[in-house]
């Protein structure tokens, strides 16, 4: 972050998330060595489970037993800790320059930023973002 906090944690972005528990061999290398770190707290945020369940119910995505199920089951396996959405996150969402249109992704930014966590993502647009990223 451009202000200097120490990062707290890494905020996993849902594609990450999802390749991690369904398909392991899409994550980088680079990415196996955080997502494996027992010091390092991961994250992910309700914009991701609500993204999944828009996905699953358009036909996009398969979740097996649905979002609750592959989210709830999938942090409790990996050790994942949801990150709620507030009031602060919002507000910082109108504050981000407008470089990325999904709803999502900017708001995974701003959680990013506000929470002073670093973001886990393979999604080259974000980089327009000043946030901390870990394992690229």
């Amino acid at each position: 972050m451009a202000d200097g906090h120490t990062m707290t944690g890494i905020l996993l972005d849902t594609h990450v998330f999802v390749w991690a528990l369904a398909d392991p061999r899409r994550v980088p290398d680079a990415a196996w060595p955080v997502l494996r770190d027992p010091a390092q707290p991961l994250f992910l945020s309700v914009a991701s489970a609500w993204e999944l369940a828009i996905k699953s119910a358009r036909g996009r995505i398969a979740l097996p037993g649905g979002v609750r199920a592959f989210v709830g089951e999938g942090c409790r396996r990996t050790g994942v800790t949801l990150l709620g959405i507030d009031l602060a996150h919002t507000v910082e969402v109108e504050r981000l320059p407008h470089h990325h249109r999904d709803p999502f992704d900017r708001m995974l930014v701003a959680q990013a930023r506000v929470e002073d966590l670093a973001l886990l993502s393979y999604d080259g647009a974000i980089d327009a973002y000043d946030v901390g990223r870990a394992a690229r």
